[in-house]
């Protein structure tokens, strides 16, 4: 009988986290829509949020061909940092020795900021590749460190008991160390997709300070330079979406791998 009650309850307090941040966006929008039109704000201000959207309609064909290029070099900045991180974890892992080798520069890597590194890459490196390798360095540590530390994290009960029974390192790592720090590896993905936005951004605003560049970040300095600040807005929208995009699609991965077993999923479907 108390169970109904529960489920309701839960249901509604879904319903109010997903309809509170859009009231609250369109509420934003409206009184912004209002300001410009009632203060007469010229567009090459502060355009209005209706000039943004009719803005992106009209130049949709620019747009969407730089929204691909900064998709693209985003996703392959992730997908190396899975790569490298997850890897390069499980190395560390079956030995110590590397571990105590490599670790470190992968911390000078992380604290180093990337704008200060994108201008010196674009000089060694084709454009391309050092756009991809901004995304690349800012997602990388993420993943290799969270990954790191779930493999670390392992229940030395259950450690014990594989080493009992004669299992070998191997054995432990891909059976037990492994699938334990899976909530670990999705935590650091989920920060690793941000970041690899951040990083081809970075990259390409660099890119198109020394007058290349094709993707979006290039399209809002190109606007401002030309002080067409409609364009502008409407590609910091696009990025604003992709940026989102990539977080509800690594938090719906995480969910969909952990909520059988994990208590961070499980107690939520409780």
């Amino acid at each position: 009988m108390s169970e109904e009650p529960i489920r309701v309850q839960g249901r509604a307090e879904d319903v109010l986290r997903l309809a509170l941040p859009i009231i609250l966006l369109g509420l934003g929008v409206l009184v912004w829509e209002l300001v410009v039109r009632l203060k007469g704000i010229p567009p090459y201000v502060l355009p209005a949020p209706s000039l943004v959207f009719a803005t992106l309609v009209s130049d949709w064909s620019i747009l969407s061909e730089s929204l691909g290029v900064t998709l693209i070099t985003t996703l392959e900045g992730f997908v190396l940092a899975l790569i490298g991180g997850v890897g390069l974890a499980l190395l560390f892992n079956l030995s110590r020795l590397v571990e105590y080798s490599l670790y470190p520069y992968a911390v000078v890597l992380q604290v180093t900021p990337v704008v200060a590194i994108a201008p010196l890459l674009l000089i060694y490196l084709p454009q391309q590749a050092a756009v991809l390798a901004c995304a690349w360095i800012v997602a990388f540590f993420p993943v290799l460190a969270n990954t790191t530390l779930g493999l670390n994290s392992v229940d030395h009960n259950l450690l014990d008991l594989f080493r009992l029974h004669g299992a070998s390192r191997t054995q432990v790592l891909w059976r037990l160390k492994l699938p334990s720090a899976l909530p670990y590896i999705l935590g650091g993905l989920k920060i690793a997709g941000g970041l690899s936005l951040i990083g081809a951004v970075v990259a390409e605003i660099a890119a198109g300070a020394a007058g290349a560049g094709s993707g979006l970040a290039y399209r809002i300095s190109e606007s401002g330079y030309r002080l067409n600040i409609p364009r502008m807005f409407a590609a910091l929208v696009l990025l604003s979406v992709v940026g989102i995009l990539i977080y509800f699609a690594l938090s719906l991965l995480s969910h969909l791998m952990l909520r059988r077993w994990h208590e961070s999923a499980v107690s939520r479907e409780a």
